[in-house]
């Protein structure tokens, strides 16, 4: 049996991981400022982690959400506090396109209402519900396409407005940064004018924060730069350190009934020990200030490269989110790195770089790719 051939890869395998590396059987290494689409958020192999998936294997790694599991209380204990959504409830479950798909669901339910406003490029999975609010017709089947989801210009809060004033939308979803889109930034003013919006038209606010949150932008959550709370915040990627999992955190103004959510493998106890690990390391080893501190030194640096080289229009990013435009091919650029320097990084279209570094990323890491991508411009 052959795989079914949907991946473009690299002729590169990597073995193992260590904090901001990968290295290959032949023992070569690699700086990785992709982490795997944003989900090495603690970086590869961290010990603290690596124990406590491996202490938990040993206990139980798995039993359905019909008993009683105390790590799930715990990892909400933890996330409520460091996010600061310690009111929120959370529900537990294995992707992003799945956090995504339980929100609109759960919007849908809370308000009684069908339909859900998304915005131009947006990305909120692949699954049937995710992928109808996913601004992309390569991935949206003819199967997905539905009247119940529409979509309006990033920025646009007129636009918004208009849409809204129907009362026929349960939702609004967007991503606190669009990430698949390039790294294209919501304007701060915009993402609380859409907030009041939403308030105002009785239409819940869902914050897609799978890609941007979890301490990458220097803020737990992106959203967090603007002073907004939504209604539901999904996160996945860099939850569990590559350990498939995701969550919904929810409002208390959203009331539970027994049965409208379920899983059968989120939550699990392996899927919760890789989750508390995460939340443990980047408390303790300051995390979210670093990213801040070492994403700031990284977009400024840049900036002042492309004063020096008209190939750069433009750097975007918060954190260790950040998108370099240019206007020649990123994806030549991009194998220049990897092939030629030993730096994996992600694309995003075909003129964009995108680096989404593990958040204990280094400035003496960050120097290395500085000078190493200045030689290939």
């Amino acid at each position: 049996m052959n795989l079914f051939d949907v991946y473009s890869l690299y002729d590169i395998e990597p073995v193992r991981g260590e904090g901001s590396y990968v290295f290959t059987a032949d023992g070569t290494r690699y700086l990785d400022l992709y982490g795997g689409h944003a989900v090495i958020s603690i970086g590869h192999s961290h010990p603290r982690y690596v124990r406590a998936v491996s202490e938990q294997a040993a206990r139980l790694g798995f039993y359905s959400n019909s008993v009683q599991n105390s790590l799930q209380q715990q990892l909400a204990d933890r996330l409520g506090r460091l996010s600061g959504y310690d009111s929120y409830s959370l529900f537990l479950c294995n992707s992003g396109a799945e956090a995504n798909e339980n929100a609109i669901k759960l919007a849908s339910f809370a308000t009684g209402r069908a339909k859900v406003l998304a915005f131009d490029r947006a990305f909120h999975g692949r699954t049937s519900g995710a992928v109808s609010a996913t601004d992309n017709p390569a991935i949206r089947a003819p199967f997905n396409a539905t009247a119940n989801v529409d979509f309006a210009p990033l920025g646009d809060i007129e636009a918004v407005r208009r849409k809204l004033s129907s009362g026929e939308f349960a939702a609004v979803i967007i991503e606190g940064i669009q990430g698949v889109a390039g790294i294209r930034m919501v304007p701060d003013d915009f993402m609380r004018r859409l907030r009041q919006a939403c308030s105002e038209a009785g239409t819940l606010l869902i914050l897609d924060e799978i890609q941007s949150g979890y301490g990458r932008t220097g803020h737990f959550f992106a959203h967090q730069h603007a002073g907004i709370q939504p209604d539901i915040i999904t996160c996945a990627k860099g939850i569990a350190n590559g350990f498939p999992a995701a969550a919904v955190l929810i409002s208390p103004s959203i009331k539970a009934v027994k049965g409208m959510l379920g899983t059968t493998f989120g939550g699990s106890h392996l899927a919760c020990a890789a989750a508390i690990a995460v939340l443990d390391v980047i408390a303790d080893e300051n995390l979210v200030e670093n990213a801040a501190e070492t994403g700031a030194y990284l977009i400024e640096r840049l900036g002042e490269m492309a004063k020096c080289h008209s190939v750069i229009t433009e750097v975007r990013g918060r954190g260790l989110m950040i998108g370099i435009e240019l206007a020649g091919d990123a994806g030549a650029i991009r194998r220049q790195l990897l092939f030629d320097g030993k730096i994996f990084t992600g694309g995003a279209g075909a003129h964009t770089v995108r680096l989404l570094p593990a958040l204990g990323l280094t400035k003496e890491q960050a120097d290395i790719f500085l000078s190493t991508f200045k030689k290939y411009l």
